[in-house]
């Protein structure tokens, strides 16, 4: 095939890419070629457009600034020039273009022109601009969220402060004058104002988890042999026996990750069947999208129908007098795996043990929950 030939088809190939507007301009930034491309993103004929400049597309702000004589200037002094703005099209609309500018030359390097390539990113622009707002309000209510929670939690504290304290002083001033009904009453003023304290630390915990964003390579067997001593009483009185071998080296935020696996060792272990030592097993699994681990116990299990319920915060499925606790710790489990970029679930029958079962990615998004 002649080099004749061989440039025809290059300039009908070119002529035929609707993709892209591909334009060939002199020395001084006029037209001089109009591909399909072009007529589709611009809106012009090339007779319309065949020898008229380039400022024609461009919006009265950047011709202020001298915006296309400076991006053929930079290509003509640096072989090439990039830009990403505002454009506009025969009908007057606009469109996010990004254009790049190659200057062209001769055998003995001289300019002859330019080549023009534009592509019309006005979708792009705008997804990433949606989602850099949405990103913007969810991180301003987060913060709205977390300033609320510890405003409203301060203010609890003082008045349950107070509370507590003349508790106190009552009991010491006037305990010996009381009847048994008289104590009886006082002992549940009391629990209920340390489930109080409890609710508000808890309270407290989950609005700021995330807070400190600090990655970190976290050994998971040697995080559950520290968990273990530190849960030594727990697991003592109980006669819990928890099983786990290998464990992976991850990454991820320690203290975070600390706290779920306490969490939900210590809900094996109090949800359990009063017959029987509990029994968890720990393990992970290596999957395509990160490590799979699994928390299993032989304990009361879940009823299927409760089984989403029981990550929302405050949400029990069990009275007081039955087991202890607020209802928070699960939400706190969930908070932390999203944290991550992952993912928790939980399978369950009801008498038969359960199984929560958490993702962690092998790059954690660390998304802010």
């Amino acid at each position: 095939m002649d080099p004749h030939t061989k440039q025809l088809q290059l300039l009908k190939l070119v002529d035929e890419i609707e993709g892209y507007a591909i334009l060939v301009l002199d020395k001084r930034g006029n037209i001089e070629t109009w591909n399909n491309g072009a007529e589709k993103i611009k809106g012009y004929k090339a007779e319309e457009v065949i020898g008229r400049h380039i400022r024609i597309f461009y919006t009265d702000l950047d011709l202020m600034i001298s915006l296309p004589e400076r991006l053929l200037e930079e290509a003509a002094q640096k072989g090439t020039a990039y830009n990403e703005s505002w454009r506009v099209r025969k009908d007057k609309t606009m469109f996010w273009g990004s254009v790049t500018i190659t200057a062209l030359h001769d055998d003995d390097g001289n300019i002859t022109g330019f080549a023009k390539v534009t592509r019309d990113l006005t979708e792009r622009m705008l997804t990433e601009t949606t989602i850099r707002q949405h990103a913007e309000d969810l991180e301003i209510k987060n913060k709205e969220i977390e300033q609320f929670v510890y405003i409203a939690s301060h203010d609890l504290q003082e008045p349950l402060f107070t509370v507590t304290s003349f508790i106190e002083f009552f009991r010491t001033e006037y305990g010996h004058l009381l009847d048994e009904n008289a104590n009886t009453y006082l002992n549940f003023i009391v629990q209920a104002a340390d489930r109080m304290k409890n609710l508000i630390k808890n309270l407290l915990d989950y609005s700021q988890l995330g807070s400190k964003k600090k990655l970190a390579k976290i050994d998971c067997k040697q995080l559950l042999d520290t968990l273990t001593v530190d849960l030594d009483s727990q697991i003592k009185k109980s006669g819990a026996k928890i099983h786990y071998g290998n464990l992976p080296v991850i990454r991820g935020y320690p203290t975070e990750l600390s706290q779920l696996f306490q969490n939900l060792i210590s809900n094996a272990i109090k949800f359990r069947d009063k017959k029987e030592s509990p029994e968890i097993e720990i393990s992970a699994l290596k999957e395509h999208d990160g490590w799979h681990f699994k928390v299993k116990d032989n304990g009361i299990g879940i009823d299927p129908r409760f089984q989403e319920k029981i990550f929302l915060i405050f949400q029990r499925l069990h009275g007081r007098h039955e087991y202890e606790g607020n209802g928070i710790g699960l939400a706190h489990c969930k908070k932390i795996v999203e944290l991550h970029g992952g993912k928790i679930f939980v399978e369950s029958n009801q008498s038969k043990g359960s199984s929560f079962v958490f993702t962690i990615p092998f790059k954690p998004n660390l998304i802010t929950v």
